[in-house]
């Protein structure tokens, strides 16, 4: 029993992405190869903005940030995936399922907001750039910093409080490789109404801001842009922005699929794909869109690299 008489289910049974065991196999390989080039890719982001001084700037603040929380959201579930499949045990207990979606949604939410930060970092960069030292001043990017984690600690408080009251009485059967809450909302034998309406009002509030924030932002950056003599320049700042767009694409078209249409209607394996897509290879391929292709990160990556292990980095030419 688990919070007093509420649910009879002790532990959830994860199916994954597939029951065979030659694909099995095939999974543990790419999802430890994907996570590895993650924890590695954000991890030396992380560590050139730290140690190179020339990195100390709001940009590079919240790229690093961005990192984090990409390596933590991908630590949230891909070891436990990962040591289910070589066990070939499915199980995961409740508390440790709710520890879980708890922490997803935290760094989903976190994800969503420093999109909206960088976006209007950039529209400050590129269309005010006389003023950008005053605008982005210390004290407004701690608070650009902090408050999305502040926040998002607080909208997935909310979503699990709703959830540890609702009945999950026979079936432990979690169609899904991760605890994810729309698939525990539809596991669950209770009225889930409530935790419906919560996910849509909550979840267009945290969404439509960032999102509005981007969508303006880029619409300056493209008029800012499309003012220049330059041809080269505008291609430059064409070719950023469309690297960033993507990412916002692919971030918001997932999370539109799955979390704003009513979970009776999703079909499992659209769950499961639009889930692999925003936390194992938007995580995965941040670093190379953002930062790889930055010449001062790529930089700053090869004297980090140079110095720790002697080796040499080399970079194309942007």
């Amino acid at each position: 029993m688990h919070q007093g008489n509420q649910t009879t289910v002790s532990e959830f049974i994860l199916l994954g992405l597939s029951s065979e065991t030659e694909k099995q196999k095939v999974l543990f390989a790419l999802f430890l190869g994907m996570y590895l080039v993650t924890v590695a890719g954000n991890g030396l982001i992380i560590l050139a903005v730290v140690l190179n001084t020339s990195l100390h700037t709001p940009m590079y603040l919240f790229l690093a940030n961005l990192s984090f929380a990409d390596i933590s959201s991908s630590s949230t579930f891909i070891p436990k995936m990962l040591v289910n499949l070589q066990t070939k045990s499915q199980s995961i207990s409740y508390n440790s399922c709710i520890t879980q979606m708890y922490f997803s949604i935290v760094f989903t939410v976190i994800d969503n907001f420093l999109l909206g930060v960088m976006a209007y970092d950039r529209f400050v960069a590129i269309c005010h750039p006389l003023n950008y030292t005053t605008i982005m001043h210390p004290m407004l990017c701690m608070l650009l910093t902090v408050i999305p984690w502040v926040f998002s600690n607080i909208v997935a408080l909310t979503h699990t409080l709703l959830l540890i009251q609702l009945v999950f009485c026979n079936s432990n059967t979690l169609p899904h490789f991760f605890c994810d809450l729309a698939p525990l909302l539809k596991l669950s034998c209770s009225d889930t109404t409530v935790n419906e309406l919560v996910i849509l009002v909550v979840g267009l509030s945290v969404i439509l801001f960032p999102f509005t924030v981007i969508l303006f932002s880029y619409i300056c950056i493209i008029r800012a842009v499309l003012r220049l003599s330059s041809l080269g320049k505008r291609w430059k700042a064409f070719s950023t922005c469309g690297s960033h767009l993507t990412i916002v694409l692919l971030f918001y078209g997932t999370i539109l699929g799955i979390y704003f249409c009513p979970v009776s209607t999703h079909p499992e394996d659209t769950d499961k794909i639009g889930a692999v897509l925003f936390t194992m290879v938007t995580p995965m391929v941040n670093p190379f869109i953002y930062s790889l292709r930055n010449k001062d990160m790529n930089g700053a990556l090869r004297k980090l690299i140079n110095k720790k292990w002697g080796l040499s980095l080399r970079c194309p030419h942007t």
